[in-house]
């Protein structure tokens, strides 16, 4: 990102005079509906005409009816919504000269310049072929008479943006594309739903999975259901893959393992190149702003670009490198060259790879390290938790240390509720809620001397603490204890898992996608139970203590008119203009309305307070209902996200503590005290970073229990222009066009 020394214009005016028009091309998939909505609002909000496409390319080539106005209204009720509403279709009329003259002609008559394709690469590189054929195309079209020497004047320029929509994720330069998530809850589902089956009878189970030439969908499923073997196209298996399975499946059961599970991508490969199927294998044994903001901001000599999701940051990266790269991969697996394509593929998809091989394809060593780590649970429950402790003792065990499980947090610690566990302890924890080990919100302060003692019984060398703002506080009450207890002298790794998303040091917890998931489809279905009545506004109140990311992200996932938090203070003012707001859309042919409200936002405007003003003041126009989801955020099935993090948050853990480890080795003895020995592990931007907890003192909260620096408070005026407030949208700071092409490796030849 960077500042524009230049004054910024005014966002509501940067769309005046221009017409943008979004369509969705190829295969369909879930999300492809938000991207629509939150183009043709903001689209809508920056004053230009957005128009909606029907039925993808065909329906630009076809024109008339096909071609039609969007209204705010006529995205109401989408988000929802699987698919894509405006229609998706191929077409073969859009890959010759003649079909994209026509498409030409349609767009040129209806003056519109910008145009935003939701689709795979192949719809994708056909955009970038139209925009880079379009003056040619309209010295054709005048020529033809088929519009005027004026017209091709008024429309001598075409900006193009692509955002990608695969449930494949085979798109190189963002870390998932739309519609990828929901394929992944959805095989998840399937899995968590065949898995009690597969216990009770020991049985084997071969799931396949989409991914002609993409295994992202196989290799994230893997490691969300601990997998005992995947199949994926990038990485073909060693000859004698067949022999080696079946020895692999028949050591897990001889451990006591009652379930295996082998995933397969449907263009899984030998390295004969022969297919890998599920009858083969038996025998052997699962994004709108930044693209409207990069049509309006680009220039005749900006290149087409596609919006993509690299960690928590919406980043444009060139269409046709991305493109490019894509092929790439596919060229490199061709020529067997299958390193290559792993990297290629991008740092997320190498990262979930290595990964999955060090857990499910190394067996513990025989020599042991005389090292014993404890892992332990602090704070309230979440979902994703399991699936930290499971790879922390896994990858504990694969590097030959001894692991100790701490049970109800700090008072077990100080209690002796300490116990040895093992591999097959943490078998079928990566799909459990809650917290296995048991966790307690006490602090340590008062249990300093019982906590030294046994640290010194059981010679705890290591500690690994999971859990919310607690675990962060009682860290720091650790370190800061080690100037009286020596035992306290050893490295230490908190890793943050609450659904309020409040610890210092990481832009994400574990645990809350499970419950953004949550909200969301309890949202999406309070909406849909009141289909067929009068108008209607919903009173929402969700959990997050003082922190209001759940509030926040939940409200742009459900398309809330407002989201009242305690980091943006709301006065009787406020509540007035919402109020008046949500009067005045009642008033068209909207029939819902959503309100959230994070628990802890203030202590006069409760809940019950807004519940009443709304109903009081919408008498006539809309009734209200109230909903308090509670402690339903915190429990249920972990996402795929949350067990993937939770895996990788947990494993590279155990990989930094070994190195400290032995840096801190001195004189036959472990001794850790200075400041880089106590970290967070946490996600910041677009990698996860260790950071000592005494350097993350200055930018905490401790009354409220949160960073004083949340990156999410920058998109909530997102929506509110979704909402069809009249805000002004800061847009000094944007996006700047990265590149992929360095990432590049030159194939061999």
């Amino acid at each position: 990102m960077s500042k524009d020394p230049h004054p910024t214009m005014d966002p509501t005016k940067m769309g005046l005079g221009r017409s943008i028009a979004v369509l969705t091309s190829g295969g369909d998939a879930q999300g492809m509906n938000a991207a629509v909505r939150a183009t043709v609002r903001v689209g809508l909000y920056t004053g230009a005409k957005v128009y909606f496409v029907h039925e993808g390319y065909q329906g630009l080539v076809d024109g008339g009816e096909n071609i039609c106005p969007a209204t705010w209204e006529s995205v109401s009720m989408m988000l929802q919504l699987g698919g894509t509403v405006i229609g998706s279709a191929r077409c073969k009329d859009f890959r010759t000269r003649e079909g994209r003259m026509k498409a030409a002609c349609n767009l040129v008559k209806l003056e519109i310049t910008n145009l935003c394709v939701i689709g795979g690469d192949g719809s994708l590189t056909g955009a970038n072929e139209f925009r880079t054929e379009w003056s040619g195309l309209l010295v054709d079209l005048v020529r033809a008479g088929k519009i005027t020497q004026e017209e091709a004047k008024k429309s001598s320029h075409l900006n193009i943006v692509g955002m990608v929509g695969s449930i494949d994720n085979d798109f190189c330069g963002t870390d998932m594309t739309i519609g990828t998530d929901s394929a992944l809850h959805r095989i998840i589902e399937v899995m968590d739903s065949i898995t009690t089956t597969a216990q009770s009878h020991q049985r084997t189970f071969i799931l396949e999975v989409m991914g002609r030439h993409c295994g992202y969908l196989a290799l994230v499923t893997a490691l969300a259901c601990a997998a005992d073997w995947v199949f994926i196209p990038e990485m073909p298996p060693d000859d004698g893959w067949e022999d080696h399975l079946c020895r692999r499946l028949t050591d897990q059961r001889a451990r006591g393992s009652r379930l295996n599970v082998i995933i397969v991508a449907e263009g899984a490969l030998a390295k004969d190149g022969k297919p890998i199927s599920s009858d083969l294998i038996k025998k052997g044994s699962r994004m709108g702003v930044e693209a409207v903001m990069a049509l309006l901001e680009a220039t005749p000599d900006t290149p087409a670009c596609v919006v993509s999701l690299s960690g928590n940051q919406a980043v444009r990266l060139p269409l046709m490198e991305c493109v490019q790269l894509t092929k790439d991969v596919t060229a490199a697996m061709s020529q067997g060259k299958f390193e290559e394509a792993i990297k290629l593929r991008g740092k997320s998809f190498e990262n979930n790879w290595n990964s999955y091989k060090l857990l499910a394809h190394i067996n513990p060593p025989d020599v042991k390290s005389n090292i014993n780590m404890a892992v332990m649970n602090i704070g309230a429950p979440c979902a994703g938790m399991n699936a930290a402790v499971r790879a922390t003792v896994r990858m504990g065990i694969i590097q030959g240390h001894n692991m100790l499980a701490v049970h109800d947090g700090f008072e077990g610690l100080a209690h002796g509720q300490i116990e040895p566990i093992t591999w097959n302890s943490v078998s079928g924890w990566i799909g459990k809620g809650g917290s296995m080990l048991g966790t307690k919100r006490t602090l340590p302060g008062k249990l300093l001397d019982e906590i030294s003692q046994n640290l010194a019984r059981f010679n705890i060398h290591a500690l690994v603490i999971i859990g919310g703002f607690e675990a962060y506080v009682g860290g720091l009450e650790l370190v800061q204890a080690r100037e009286k207890y020596e035992e306290m002298c050893i490295p230490m790794v908190i890793i943050p898992a609450t659904v309020s998303n409040n610890v210092p040091g990481s832009e994400f917890s574990i645990g809350t996608d499970t419950a953004l998931n949550t909200i969301t489809s309890t949202c999406d279905r309070i909406k849909q139970s009141a289909a067929g009545t009068k108008r209607r506004v919903f009173i929402v109140e969700t959990m997050g203590g003082y922190c209001g990311y759940l509030a926040t992200m939940a409200g742009l996932a459900a398309g809330a008119d407002a989201a009242y938090i305690f980091e943006e203070k709301i006065t009787i003012r406020d509540l007035e203009v919402n109020v008046r707001h949500l009067v005045e859309k009642m008033k068209t042919t909207v029939k819902r309305g959503l309100i959230l409200r994070n628990e802890n936002c203030s202590s006069n405007y409760t809940t019950d307070f807004i519940f009443n003003l709304y109903s009081e003041e919408g008498k006539g126009v809309f009734d209200c209902r109230k909903n308090v989801l509670g402690h339903m955020q915190q429990g249920g099935t972990p996402t795929p996200f949350d067990r993937n993090f939770g895996t990788k948050m947990g494993a590279k853990s155990i990989l930094w503590l070994t190195e400290k480890l032995k840096d801190c080795y001195r004189h036959g003895r472990i001794f850790a005290n200075t400041p880089d020995s106590a970290c967070v592990l946490g996600m910041r931007k677009r990698s996860l970073t260790f950071q000592p907890l005494a350097d993350l003192k200055e930018d905490t909260d401790f009354e409220h229990r949160i960073p004083k620096t949340q990156w999410w408070l920058k998109i909530r005026p997102i929506m509110k222009i979704l909402a069809k407030y009249d805000i002004k949208l800061d847009t000094s700071e944007h996006a700047d066009m990265e590149h992929v092409i360095s990432k590049r490796i030159p194939l061999r030849k």
